[in-house]
This record gives C-alpha cells, structure tokens and sequence, in this order.
C-alpha cells in the first residue's frame, strides 16, 4: 500500500514536469517571427513557423510581425524647387526583416513608424526639392516615388527594416494656390479662345472676299460670253431673215406677221383696239396679205 506522502511527491512532480514543459514550448505563427531573450539578452531567431522550444522560466518570446506593414503619412507642405508649395500626401509599405537589430535598436512596431514617418518627411522633401512642380505631379512623378523608396530603405536598413514601397497617393497645390492658379489659367484659356476667334474672323473675311471678286469675275465673265453669244446669234438671225426676205418677200411678211401674233397675243389679259382692216390684220382679211382691190365706181 502507498504511503499519502509519495502520491503528493508524485503529483507535485507531475505538475513541475507539466509547468516546466509548458514554460519550455512556444510556438510561431505564418505570419510572426519569434526572438527569443534570455535575461534581457537575444539569443535565438525564429523566423519558421511551427512548435518551438525554449529554456523553461529563464527564455522570454518576442513576437514580431513579418508581414508587409503599411505606413501611414500626414500630408506633408513640400517646396519644389521652382519655389512652388506642395501638398503631398505619400504612404509607405516595409516589412521588418531583421528582428534582431529591429529589437536592439527600435524595439517595437509603433517607435518604428514614428521613425519611418521622420524618414519619409525627410526623403520627400529632399528629392521633391530638386525637381519642378510639373516633374511631381506629371513627367517624372514614378521616378521620384523610386528614389524616395530607395533612400528611406537604405536609412531604414539600420533598423532592420526593408521598405518595400513608397507612393505618392497626391500631390497638389494649397487650396488657395490652386484657386490663383485656376483663375490664372482660365485668363489664358480665355485670352487664346479671342485670339483663335479674332484669328478666325480675319480668315473668314479673306475668303469671304476672295469668293465675291472670283464671283463677279465670274459673272463678268459669264455676261461677257452671253453678249457675244447673243450678238452672233442675232447676227446670224438677221443673215436668216435678210436671206429669207431675198428669196421669199411675201412667205417672210406672212412669217413676220405671225410671230407678231404670237408675241402680241400670248398674255390672256391682252387687249387690241384695232380696225379690222387695220394692216395688222391684213393676212385675216386676204391669205395674200395684199390689200382688197378698190372698188371701181359705176359710169
């Protein structure tokens, strides 16, 4: 039979070997990386996941995250340097990749992003400096996001840090720069919309009057052709009616006298007041068109 005594020894010793065992084992997530300190000095990286084991009471475990962390900035007032004041705001991404100098020289998440954002001001102002309002917020603004990662890396390195990528989320003028220069560039758009108009109106005019002297050359032209058109038609009308008139006297007097009745009488409100042994009419009276012999009076 077993005494009271070594079932308590016994338990107490089961109970140390579960306390020791579980003050020895720790383990590390995908998205962690462990230092392990023992006494307040590092003595261990855990950068893989999985169970892990320690020095029981003595060890200490650090968590660090090792993802991709984002950083934050306050928009920073920037001078470029054609003197013009900019508003940019920028953020950054950086992930800790060595947890050992990180904790030797920054210790937490929250001290580096206060370090980082003094950074970032920092490289900002220095490479936004050297260039021209028009080179940030168009012809080079990729470049310059470039150079800025690439300095607050090499700055950041001395903490552990990697800076994986810096953006400019925007860069304008203050508010009321932007006004002054809206309204300056409204002026010009306008002062170029009365040049192009005035522009415009002068060449109109031009072809307006090139056009009306073409026209009335043209006209004159035209008037001239028709003139000389009529006259030889006229003239060869005359050789027909002389050459006519030669050959045939009487047929060209019937011919005459008809086209006389033609014209006279083509209008429905034509009105004669004739005699009707009016010489107008004297191919009514005789098909011959001569006049009626006069009559020989009785002896």
């Amino acid at each position: 039979m077993r005494s009271p005594v070594a079932g308590i020894v016994t338990l107490v010793l089961l109970l140390l070997v579960v306390v020791v065992g579980y003050s020895s084992i720790f383990t590390v997530s995908q998205t962690e990386q462990a230092l392990v300190v023992r006494l307040g000095r590092p003595v261990d990286v855990v950068s893989e996941p999985g169970l892990k084991f320690k020095a029981p009471f003595i060890d200490t475990v650090i968590s660090i995250d090792k993802r991709i962390l984002d950083l934050e900035n306050p928009s920073q007032e920037v001078i470029a340097s054609d003197q013009k004041r900019l508003v940019v705001d920028a953020f950054a991404r950086y992930r800790i990749k060595n947890p050992l100098r990180f904790y030797q020289s920054i210790g937490s998440i929250q001290a580096a992003n206060i370090q980082l954002t003094t950074l970032l001001n920092a490289a900002l102002r220095r490479v936004l400096g050297e260039v021209t309002f028009i080179n940030v917020v168009r012809d080079e603004r990729e470049g310059l996001m470039t150079r800025i990662r690439d300095q607050l890396d090499r700055e950041a390195d001395q903490y552990g840090i990697e800076v994986v990528d810096v953006r400019i989320r925007r860069a304008d003028l203050p508010e009321q720069n932007s006004l002054a220069v809206y309204k300056r560039m409204q002026t010009e758009r306008e002062r170029e919309a009365q040049e192009f108009r005035a522009q415009g109106g002068q060449k109109a005019q031009e072809i307006r009057s090139k056009a009306d002297r073409e026209a009335v050359v043209i006209v004159a032209d035209a008037n001239s052709t028709a003139e000389q058109t009529r006259g030889v038609g006229d003239a060869e009308r005359n050789r027909l009616f002389a050459e006519a008139y030669g050959r045939d006297p009487e047929f060209f007097a019937f011919y005459r006298s008809m086209s006389a009745y033609e014209t006279g009488l083509r209008s429905n409100d034509t009105r004669f007041l004739l005699r009707p042994d009016s010489e107008f009419f004297r191919f009514f009276a005789n098909p011959s068109g001569r006049p009626p012999a006069a009559a020989v009076p009785k002896q």
